[in-house]
């Protein structure tokens, strides 16, 4: 994709060209690419997958080529990478087992290969079976001569399937998305958890509130116990409880809200360090916080307010870091990608339920635009931010984009954010996370439920999966409906 720009390391001194990762080998090597030429052919100019360098050496060639070449700068859109594998691991395709936990090369080459959609695969050197196996993404492929120039010879390819494929998912509007993923998710409130809840809140925003009033009728009944089986994403999970408070003014919604704040307190009333389950996790931000704010609104009651306050103190004294962004948990440094969205959007949700008035509202409103301010430096060209933010060459991760794109997003419109600054971050992420979702609802890249890890390394390993996923769907669902303006 074109959004994806310039993306490699080329020979020292050689290009201007500026870096961007997406991948790393099993050794924790970072792959690269690199982008040059401005032409309607895009071609993806791949070299080195058997390790050698001669094909690793051809590649960067050809882009100072491009570079200098205003008739091929005129012809060709060209991503390369240089050196796909510089380890000589045994490559498979399509790979096989967890992405990126097995066979970390061959699965960070493809789904490079998928985003980028390219007009055609121009390949230097051995393949290692890339070729017959690229027929069914619908992308040609051409070999390059073992010899010689090679793009000056090559006839510029037309748009491949692939390419017509990735721009009509580009081309559709918020809506359009909201509407394909609300045929797929938030038909079902099983428990209440926070992915199901947030899939039904996105709906009541498309309009379908009395049909998300039938799924939750059990829990407003009281034939089924919403906190039977309590977890901290039970606690965000009845925000759908605080969304229909305020659509519709039924009491027992507010209850229900209560009865999740409640967790708050001990037996005699008295409020807690914190609210319960967290596990010392970023993620309780987002689980605890709100709720309590919205119940604080809902039901007049101040203690709930201030119990918002006290717990995201208590998370932020255990898991910010001094260079403002958020580690998972106190194990390990790491700031996975998904904790510090959950700690960015549980700063916007709280912030928009308290009372500007309220003690605690100017502190967490510093704390999220300096958050936010952070989070930015580490989105890449292509819109996305990654699996583990400030670590080049972890994967780009499709729910902490959506959650921290939508939170940035409410920030502009609350007037807490600078528009000018922001609101082309949100694009860029709004056209990488719409490319990487297919009419189906199927996603790219969504990091699987992940507790407190204790090493980077374990944040690296987690897998992302590529299909239907209900916590992609959820968020992808609110991130359009945001876009989209709809409430």
């Amino acid at each position: 994709m074109r959004a994806m720009a310039v993306l490699a390391l080329l020979a020292a001194g050689a290009s201007a060209a500026d870096r961007l990762p997406f991948g790393l080998t099993a050794s924790r090597a970072v792959l690269e690419a690199s982008l040059a030429g401005r032409g309607p052919s895009r071609l993806l100019l791949l070299g080195g997958l058997d390790g050698s360098p001669g094909a690793t050496q051809r590649v960067r060639d050809e882009i100072i080529a491009v570079e200098r070449s205003r008739k091929l700068a005129g012809r060709f859109a060209v991503t390369a990478v240089a050196a796909a594998n510089p380890g000589n691991a045994a490559l498979a395709f399509p790979p096989t087992g967890d992405a990126y936990r097995d066979q970390p090369e061959s699965h960070a080459l493809w789904r490079f290969i998928l985003a980028e959609a390219p007009d055609a695969v121009v390949i230097v050197g051995p393949d290692a079976g890339l070729g017959e196996a690229l027929k069914s993404l619908a992308i040609p492929v051409e070999r390059a001569p073992e010899k010689g120039a090679i793009l000056t010879r090559l006839k510029p390819p037309v748009r491949s399937q692939a390419r017509i494929a990735l721009e009509a998912r580009a081309a559709r509007t918020p809506r359009q998305v909201a509407d394909q993923l609300a045929k797929v998710y938030g038909y079902e409130l099983n428990e209440v958890a926070y992915i199901p809840a947030f899939a039904l809140i996105a709906r009541a925003r498309l309009g379908a509130v009395a049909e998300i009033e039938k799924i939750v009728e059990p829990y407003r009944s009281g034939s089924r116990d919403s906190l039977a089986k309590a977890t901290s994403s039970h606690f965000s999970g009845h925000l759908v409880f605080a969304d229909l408070a305020r659509r519709t003014r039924n009491p027992r919604y507010i209850e229900l809200v209560r009865a999740a704040a409640n967790m708050g307190f001990d037996a005699d009333g008295k409020p807690r360090e914190s609210m319960p389950m967290h596990n010392r996790m970023s993620d309780s931000v987002f689980m605890g916080s709100p709720i309590l704010a919205a119940a604080g609104v809902l039901t007049g009651e101040r203690k709930y307010l201030d119990m918002a306050g006290v717990h995201y103190r208590f998370m932020r004294a255990l898991d910010l870091r001094p260079d403002g962004i958020w580690r998972h948990s106190p194990l390990d440094e790491a700031a996975w990608g998904r904790g510090n969205a959950f700690a960015l959007l549980g700063q916007v949700l709280t912030l928009s339920w308290l009372p500007a008035s309220h003690p605690d509202f100017d502190p967490i409103l510093r704390d999220f635009q300096n958050l936010a301010a952070a989070l930015a430096k580490h989105q890449d060209a292509s819109g996305m931010w990654r699996q583990v933010i400030d670590h080049p060459g972890a994967y780009r991760e499709f729910t902490a984009t959506s959650m921290i794109a939508r939170s940035l997003l409410i920030g502009i419109r609350k007037g807490w954010l600078d528009a000018k600054s922001y609101q082309p971050r949100v694009d860029r992420a709004w056209r990488a996370i719409n490319e990487r979702i297919s009419p189906e609802g199927e996603f790219t890249d969504v990091c699987e439920s992940t507790g407190a890890q204790k090493s980077l390394e374990d944040y690296l390993r987690r897998k992302a999966v590529f299909g239907r996923d209900p916590r992609g769907g959820a968020m992808a669902l609110l991130f359009a409906t945001e876009m989209a303006g709809l409430d």
